[in-house]
């Protein structure tokens, strides 16, 4: 990356904007990215705007200028020249002049001089209704800042959503109409969060920094720890008309990711004595959890997933014919390490069996009482 500034954050903020939802702090989250982006590449102005239902700015956040300035300049951005482009078109604009731009607008009195710019657009289903922008940096912007900033407008993008989507969980009396709005936080924060993590994913194998790599990594890890908590609220709405069984969440989720990688998942449920309740949801978190991980680490073309159980346990066992890893090595990763803990802490226990070249096997055990 440019700077490199800005990375050893970036796990906390992806967390912070996803979990906006519980917390409400909008504000909060869409400056931290500000200050971030502006770290990161070195820019020495960044500003962010979001724009409301009716085309009026209704955020605006910006680092780099005194209050002097501020003072100065008076007046908030009006959606016009290159920025109003930015949000007409849904497209990344990278310039060495402002001023080259057909639409470049000006600058108004005493609006501090400005030449290099990078802007993206801030969108949610690919609507854009904001943007993230920086002026400002010696040498200009490179192919690494633009990796680096889009993500972070896609993570804004998300906080936005979400946090709109809460606006209206408060707005709506929940018991009166819970299936519309478990659909609509599937169908927009989910989906946007999944669709922030893929493209994570993509920037850790396009940055040549392997610290930065990992950090992006550990981030996705994160990310999808908050996307399956927030499906499990999902699933939690939907319980006006029954609860909905474990089978049918397993077969759901195994289609869900199976459809975003290229491997084949297939899902054998190898009982019919099922966990319900808290231990249900447990098992279903250990499913995704080791699930995720061989999707995204093994590089196999298979995966296999059984759950069955007994009188006493519930046994879950994911098995990959990929790459293989050293179990005992550092960096194993954060996603089995978690997984271990969690079933620990539910009294059960985790077991990796892996060899290189000969891929891996997850075993999890958790006892029905």
């Amino acid at each position: 990356m440019s700077q490199g500034v800005g990375l050893e954050r970036l796990p906390a903020l992806i967390e912070s904007a996803a979990t906006v939802v519980g917390a409400g702090d909008l504000q909060h989250v869409l400056s931290g990215l500000v200050s971030e982006a502006r770290a990161a590449t070195g820019a020495r102005y960044a500003a962010l705007g979001v724009i409301g239902e009716h085309g009026v700015l209704t955020q605006f956040i910006h680092e780099g200028f005194s209050p002097e300035q501020v003072a100065r300049i008076g007046s908030l951005p009006t959606g016009k020249g290159v920025l109003g482009t930015l949000v007409r078109e849904n497209r990344t604009i990278r310039l060495a002049s402002i001023a080259d731009h057909p639409d470049s607008y000006g600058f108004p009195p005493n609006h501090p001089a400005m030449a290099s710019f990078l802007g993206v657009p801030v969108a949610v289903a690919g609507r854009a209704f904001g943007n993230l922008y920086l002026t400002e940096k010696e040498g200009g912007f490179t192919d690494d800042d633009v990796v680096l900033v889009e993500a972070l407008s896609r993570i804004a993008g998300s906080a936005v959503s979400t946090a709109r989507l809460q606006e209206r969980l408060r707005s709506i009396a929940v018991g009166e109409d819970r299936e519309r709005i478990a659909r609509d936080l599937h169908d927009s924060a989910i989906q946007d969060l999944f669709a922030v993590g893929l493209a994570l994913q993509g920037i850790a194998e396009r940055v040549s920094d392997s610290n930065a790599a990992s950090i992006i990594e550990e981030s996705v890890d994160r990310l999808d720890r908050v996307v399956e908590t927030l499906r499990a609220y999902i699933f939690q709405l939907r319980t006006t008309t029954g609860r909905r069984q474990l089978d049918d969440r397993l077969q759901e989720l195994v289609s869900r990711m199976g459809s975003a990688y290229p491997a084949s998942v297939a899902l054998e449920i190898a009982t019919d004595g099922l966990p319900t309740g808290m231990l249900e949801d447990e098992v279903f978190m250990c499913v995704t959890e080791a699930l995720s991980n061989a999707l995204r680490h093994s590089r196999g073309t298979e995966v296999a997933v059984v759950v069955d159980a007994d009188a006493s346990w519930v046994r879950i066992l994911v098995e990959d014919n990929g790459i293989g890893f050293d179990p005992t090595a550092s960096s194993a990763g954060m996603g089995l390490a978690n997984l271990a803990t969690r079933a620990k802490r539910l009294g059960g226990d985790a077991e990796v069996k892996s060899e290189i070249g000969k891929g891996t096997i997850v075993e999890v055990r958790l006892p029905l009482s």
